[in-house]
Formats: structure tokens, sequence, C-alpha cells
């Protein structure tokens, strides 16, 4: 698919029903472990780009018809691990370009005539684990235009028996897979399998010894691949049916030392067409022994057999052999055939109690690519132990028990390109270590026993992209300030421009510099973990672009602000995980245009309203999976602590908004409702009293202002009764009383 792909994973979920909100220009939805039990007609509608639907692990027991016709660009569909009992006429309806179907390990008892009758483009089909029971269930998948490969494993078929298979025309069936029935027959006595080209009756059987009835060995004239793991054909049956196959290159044989005992493998070395032999998983230490006429094989599987060693002579006669797989055994030194096999171009010698490798345990083998040595016991490497695999590409000695490389990888190996040493028990890694290793992309020496590493170290590794060490807590003179990380990146990093991926756990424990990847503009994942801080510095992603995947989990990033300036334009892959992120906002990711993937479970999420803009952020956006959305759980406050984000009501957010709103908006039209009706009916009433405040506020003043008073009281009065005034008040007042009176004639002046 394009960059701009979007893939849903919703696996775990606890899932009830197919989600509401899937995107509709999706192009791959994984639903699997979750708890669905049926598909509605309107579940999944019309998603135009949908490539791939898996439902694997639910609990799926009933589709309705035409559930699925809106995905007409739908290849793979996955229901295995559900309680579907049957296959409907018109369940598949619309998948015209699936070429994928997997239904196994359902209950599956009856499939209809014409169940498969829309899937004109199905190439293969698993219906394994079902309770099948007669071979003429399959019938209607048989009758499939391009069908290639159909496995039927694990149900209830007792006999298959082409004759009860009635065909208008011949299969184009290339793989038949029918292993783990209780088969007591399998025959093929009609032409309707001219392209098969391999059969699976691995433990078939096994109650009851099986009979194979292909009487016309021209039926099976185009078999080249046969597994025949655990099955009860008697040893004479199991000798003609290898003896009538003329064309079989590829044979399994596991868990049949009965046979091989009996030299089942004589007949099998005299089979011309042979090139791969697969003995894997048969009890038998000396099974190397049966096979000196083997000449003519290019793979040879003999793990899990039990071996202490390999015959001297067994497998020297093999010069065509390129593959030998040897895992899992109890080989204690690299078998001496082995230097002679001068095509051999894989080796798998893991999981074994090899001790020690000489110069002299490759000799021949210089066409050799890749070695796997992992998981023995090796604690000595001779310097010219790997002097002649000038084509070994990829080397394996991780999990042995090396102090030392012993100079092994100062000369030789000019192709290898990948390199694994983790967990040994090297404590140094110095100058020289790898100095002849210029081709390296990827070397992983990580080991808890590492104590020292130089500067110089990795010097000569001018094409390494990926490396994956440990560094010591406590660093050496060696590598003083890379615990600090202020000095390494000028010099630890400089050299290599071909760098692609970083990964550094439990290493900063301040900030990196900004410089750190300055020379480094390939970069495209970068994983900074357990650095405990809270924060990065913007500028330490400018020099990278190109960045692809950028992975800060387990830090303690409080916010994520240094996103929006670190012009990562590029970036597809966020994991911010594990963090201490309460409030998220969701304008940072305005500036990742090319964001698809966000992961930010187990962050210590505010539920309330400052989170408001991220979670419609979540819900709303077609282009970022932010991937376990639906499990994001509430810290903060404490009385939502355990519920999950996207849960929390937003709509109370803008309640309460709404609710201001409408109490100012009423406010407002009753002020403006009793300022009319003021008006209307008191407004001469407010002007008297509006000019009577003013009077009030003057004379205040100028009371303030004035001299005491001269009199005591103003008297006016009418001539008629001035003599009553001089005669009786003025002697009483201002005689008696003592009062100061202002008398209209006699007082005021001219």
């Amino acid at each position: 698919g394009g960059s701009a792909d979007i893939v849903l994973n919703c696996r775990h979920r606890d899932l009830a029903a197919v989600p509401h909100d899937i995107p509709r220009d999706v192009s791959s939805v994984d639903l699997s472990f979750n708890l669905i039990g049926q598909i509605n007609r309107k579940d999944f509608g019309f998603f135009s780009k949908l490539r791939l639907l898996f439902l694997n692990w639910n609990k799926i027991a009933h589709i309705d018809d035409g559930s699925f016709i809106g995905l007409a660009a739908l290849s793979t569909l996955g229901m295995g691990a559900n309680e579907l009992t049957s296959l409907t006429g018109n369940l598949f309806q619309g998948l015209s370009n699936l070429t994928t179907l997997d239904i196994g390990q359902n209950k599956i008892q009856f499939i209809d005539a014409s169940a498969f009758q829309f899937l004109t483009s199905l190439q293969t089909v698993m219906l394994d684990l079902n309770q099948l029971q007669h071979v003429s269930d399959i019938q209607p998948i048989l009758q499939l235009p391009h069908l290639q490969n159909l496995s039927i494993g694990q149900n209830l078929f007792h006999s298959f028996q082409t004759k009860d298979l009635l065909l208008n025309m011949s299969s184009s069936l290339k793989v038949l897979d029918v292993a783990d029935n209780k088969l007591e027959i399998f025959s093929i006595t009609t032409p309707i399998f001219p392209h098969l080209q391999l059969i699976d009756i691995s433990r078939c059987g096994r109650s009851a010894s099986l009979k194979w009835d292909i009487p016309d060995k021209t039926l099976l004239k185009n078999i080249t691949q046969l597994y025949f793991s655990f099955t009860s054909l008697p040893f004479k049956d199991m000798q003609k049916v290898l003896q009538s196959l003329d064309s079989l290159m590829h044979l399994t044989l596991n868990y049949m030392e009965r046979w091989i005992k009996n030299g089942l493998l004589d007949t099998v070395c005299s089979i011309p067409t042979l090139k791969k032999l697969d003995l894997s998983y048969n009890s038998f230490p000396n099974i190397s022994a049966k096979l000196v006429n083997c000449s003519q094989l290019t793979e040879l599987d003999l793990s899990s057999t039990l071996m202490t060693e390999v015959f001297p002579g067994s497998i020297q006669s093999m010069k065509r052999l390129r593959y030998l797989n040897l895992q899992d055994n109890m080989l204690s030194k690299v078998p001496y055939d082995i230097r002679g096999l001068s095509s051999l171009e894989i080796l798998d010698l893991s999981s074994n109690y090899v001790i020690e490798l000489g110069c002299g345990n490759f000799l021949n083998t210089t066409r050799l690519t890749e070695l796997n040595l992992s998981n023995n016991r090796i604690a000595k490497l001779d310097s010219c132990a790997f002097e002649n695999l000038e084509d070994l590409k990829v080397l394996d000695l991780s999990n042995n028990l090396l102090s030392t490389f012993g100079g092994a990888f100062k000369t030789g190996l000019q192709k290898l390109e990948f390199l694994h040493l983790s967990n040994n028990f090297v404590s140094v890694l110095e100058q020289g270590d790898f100095e002849a290793l210029g081709s390296v992309k990827y070397l992983d020496v990580v080991s808890n026993d590492i104590n020292r590493v130089t500067q110089e170290a990795f010097d000569g590794m001018n094409h390494l992209e990926t490396l994956n060490v440990k560094l010591p807590l406590q660093f050496e003179i060696d590598f003083s300030g890379l615990h600090q990380l202020k000095n390494v990146p000028t010099y630890f990093f400089m050299a290599m421009n071909n760098l692609e991926e970083f990964t550094a756990v439990n290493v900063f424990v301040s900030a990196p510099d900004p410089t750190t990847f300055l020379s480094n503009f390939k970069l495209k994942n970068v994983t900074i973990q357990q650095t405990g801080l809270t924060e990065f510095d913007p500028y330490l992603f400018w020099p990278i672009p190109n960045l692809q995947s950028l992975d800060l989990s387990r830090n303690k990033l409080r916010s994520l602000d240094f996103l929006a300036q670190a012009d990562l334009s590029v970036l597809s892959w966020l994991k911010l995980s594990e963090n201490e992120l309460t409030v998220i906002n969701e304008t940072v990711f305005r500036s990742l245009p090319a964001l698809t993937y966000l992961d930010l479970l187990g962050n210590p999420f505010t539920c309330d309203c400052s989170n408001v803009g991220f979670i419609q952020w979540v819900i709303s956006n077609n282009q970022t999976q932010v991937v376990n959305a639906y499990q994001y759980t509430c810290s903060f406050p404490l009385a939502k602590q355990g519920s999950k984000l996207l849960d929390f009501d937003i709509q109370s957010c803008w309640m309460e908004v709404n609710f201001l709103c409408f109490i100012s908006s009423t406010c407002l039209v009753v002020l403006t409702l009793l300022t009319s009706f003021i008006y209307h009916f008191l407004r001469w009433q407010l002007t008297y009293g509006f000019y009577l405040f003013l009077a009030f506020l003057y004379d205040s003043k100028k009371r303030k202002k004035e001299a005491p008073n001269c009199y005591d009281a103003f008297i006016s009065y009418n001539v008629r009764d001035e003599a009553w005034v001089y005669q009786e008040m003025l002697p009483v007042l201002e005689g008696e009383q003592g009062w100061r009176l202002c008398l209209h004639h006699r007082d005021f002046q001219p």
C-alpha cells in the first residue's frame, strides 16, 4: 500500500460490536481478539479502500447476508477462531476481489452450495479446525476458477475420495492440506487435480492404518511436495507411494523414526528428483548414517533429532547442498563433513553444545552466506575461524560464552552485513575489535557484562546503520562524558553517515546535546527511553528531517510543545507512552502532517475541560490512529480516577459556556425592558428627583463654604400683623428666649 494508507488496529479491546467510527478511507482493519458476537449488515457499510479485514478470535456466531457487500476492494478476510456453524448463500456477496479467506477454527458443519459463487478471485481458503464430515462439502470451493490453496485439516473427514466430488471441470488447486483428520482412505482416482503440487497428509489415520489409493501414478505427475509426518501408512505402502512420485522435490518426514529405522531413507535417497528433505523431530541419533546415498539433495533439515555427532562421510557427498539445519541437537563440535560442502550457503548450528571454533571448521564452505551458531557454549574463537567465508552476510554468535573475540573480526568477512554478538561475556569493546567489518549494517553487542567501551571501538564500521549496545552505568575514562552525552555525539556518531536506526535506553541522564545527530541525516528510526527528561530540545531533531519513527516512551515528558518546533514533516509513527502527560495540546499534531500512528498509553491524563480539544481530535481525525485510545484512563481529578478519558462528557464543558451565555442574554433583555418601562412612565419623576439631587449636592457644597448664621429665624409678615409682631412676639422670643430674629422691614438693608 501507499504511504497514506490508514491502518486501524483494534486488537484486544474487549469490543462487543464493530465500532461505528471507523474512517471511511481505511485500508486495513484488525478487530481480532475481541468479544464481537455477530456482524450486522450496517456494520461495515461502504469502505471503498478496505483491502484487509481481520475478525479472528472473536465470538462471531452469525453474519447477516450481504454484510460485506460494500467492501469491493477487500482482498483478505480473516474470520478464524469464531463460532460460525454454517456458510449461507449470500454471506460473501460483493467480495469479487477477495483472494484469501480464513474461516478456520470455527464450528462449520454446513456450506451452502452457492456460498462461494461471488468469490471469483479467491485463491486461498483456510477451513481447518471445523466440523465438516463429507468431502462433498468442499465441492463449491473446488469449483472456484482461481483456487490454488485449500486447507481442510482437523475436520471430521473419515475419507477423502475424488469419486465423491462431482465436478464439471478440473480444479486449479495446487496445494491440498488434509492433515490431522481421521482418514481411513485417501483416494485420487479421477483426473480432477491436474495442477496439484503439494499434499499434506500429516498425522492422518493415527488410530488405524491409512489406505493410500492412487492406482494411476500419472494423476500425481505434478506432485513436487509431500508432507508425511506422523502418518500411519504401512511401511510397504509408504515405499510404493514414494516410488510412484516421479516429480517429488520436497519431502517432509517428521516423527517417522519407526519407518526410518526400517530403512525408509534408502527408498527416499533413490528418488532422483528429490532436492529438499526435512527429517526434523525424528528421535533417531544415528539418522545421519542413513543419508550416505542422498547426494542429490540441496536442502537438508536434521534439527531436533537428538544427534550427538554427524556420522563421518554421511553428508560429504552432498556437493549440491545449499541449506543444512542441525539446530537443537547435542553436537559438541562443528561436524567434520561440513568443511567439504563447497555449495553450502546457509548453515544453522544453533542450540547445540559446540565449545570452540577452529581454523579448519569452514575450510571449503566459501559460498556460505548465513551462519547461525547462537545458543552454544563457544568460549574460544580462533582469529582464523572465519577467514575463508568471503561471502558471509549474516553471522549469529549470540548467547555463547565468549569473553574475547580473539581477533576473528580483524580480517576477512568483507561482505558481512549482520552480526549478532549479544549475551556473551566480553567485558571490553576496544579499538580494532571490528576493524575489518566495513560492510556491516547491523551490529548487536548487547550484554550485561560490558564495563568498558573505548572511543575507537567501532572504527572501520563505515556502513553501520543499526547499533545495539548496552552501555555500563559507570563509564571508564575512555568514554568520559558519555553518560551526559555532551561530547560523545561529536566523535561517536560523526562517522556514521549511513545510520538509519538509533536506540538509547537508560543512557541519557541529562538532555542530549542538540548536535547529537548532526551527521546522521539519514536517520529514520529513533528511540530514546528512560531518560528522566521532562522535555526535549526541538533543535535535536532539526538535522534529521527524514525521521519516520520516534519512540520517546518511558520518560517523564510533561509537555509536547517541543514537537511543534521540531520540523518533523515526514514523521508517521510516534510513541509517547508511559510519560507524565496530563493535558495534551492537540494543535501540536498539526505540525506533524504525516502522522498516522500515535501511542499515548500509560499517561496520567486529566479528565476535565482542558483536554476537550484533544478528545475531540482523537474521535474526529481520520488520518492518525491513536492506538489504544479507548483504554486511556483518568488520573485527575480524583473523582474521575480510573475512568476512561474518551468517556468524559465534553458536553458538560459546552453546557457551562451555554449557561453563562443564557444568563448574560437574559439579564440584557430584562435591563432593556426595565429601562424602556421607566423612561415611558416615570421620566418626569426621575427628572425632578435628578434636579433635587443636584440641589442637595449644591446646597451641601455651599454650606461648607459660608460663614456661620447671623439670625435664628426669618420672620415675614403682613402689614396688618406688624403691631402684633412688635408688641407680642418680639418681647417673648428676643427678650425672654434670647433669639435673634430677622424682620422684614427692620433688618433688610436697602
